[in-house]
């Protein structure tokens, strides 16, 4: 049986911005761009009528901008922002439906990384396997960006520690620093790689290749006890090398 394609858009008043990604996309086999709008009321009327995967989406646009955008479509297809403004990471990430933030001049190997995180988000394995494959000259993403009053700080998965919710607040635990942002357990968990996170308590996330001793329900990273529920230390133990 045949694959069926990805259908994505383009939302850009740009035009050389609007060609590069229509380029980029068109290396891949299995994504098929349907539509270029140069602003965001046209792409909105397409969407009305029409049913699309993913949305490249600019959010500096004149009269109706990008957010504008996220706020008025129903249906939220993936959404992969498009920017010359690195000041709107954190906002652009309080929408579950995006899936990673570009900014310009956005280059080949930076698009491959954004498929390689659409791939991860895909509800086809199959499309998944395909997308895996053609972008595999990209290497996996191993840090995400933060917003600390006006800075945007990075965070490299391998510095993290654990993470560990406070209300409407997170505490991210690296190796040097912590940091404290306004965010869901759940939603940060979601950008972060299964391979290397694991939600062992309904506040704890923690970086399994930093774990120094487990004894009874609890483990110990760096100086740190954390809990560990009862269902979440069956699956950790699993995940284990075990002699």
């Amino acid at each position: 049986m045949k694959t069926k394609s990805m259908t994505c858009i383009i939302v850009d008043d740009e035009m050389m911005a609007s060609t590069i990604i229509e380029q980029y996309v068109t290396s891949l086999t299995k994504i098929k761009v349907v539509g270029v709008f140069p602003n965001a009321i046209s792409a909105i009327k397409y969407l009305n009528d029409h049913e699309v995967d993913v949305v490249f989406l600019d959010i500096h646009m004149p009269d109706f901008n990008g957010f504008d955008f996220l706020k008025t479509i129903k249906n939220h297809p993936k959404i992969i922002l498009v920017t010359s403004d690195k000041d709107y990471a954190f906002v652009a990430f309080e929408f579950d439906s995006v899936i990673d933030y570009l900014v310009k001049p956005i280059t080949e190997e930076r698009f491959k990384k954004a498929m390689l995180k659409l791939k991860n988000r895909s509800l086809s394995k199959e499309l998944a396997q395909t997308l895996k494959k053609e972008v595999n000259t990209a290497e996996e993403t191993n840090d995400f960006y933060i917003s600390i009053g006006n800075r945007l700080i990075k965070i490299d998965f391998s510095q993290i520690l654990y993470i560990k919710a406070q209300g409407d607040y997170v505490e991210i635990k690296t190796e040097s620093n912590s940091y404290t942002v306004h965010s869901a357990l759940k939603k940060l968990e979601s950008k972060l790689p299964e391979n290397i996170f694991m939600r062992i308590h309904r506040s704890y996330i923690i970086n399994t290749n930093k774990i120094v001793d487990i004894e009874n329900n609890s483990v110990l990273i760096g100086r740190e006890i954390i809990p560990v529920s009862r269902t979440n230390k069956i699956e950790l133990i699993n995940r284990l090398n075990l002699l």
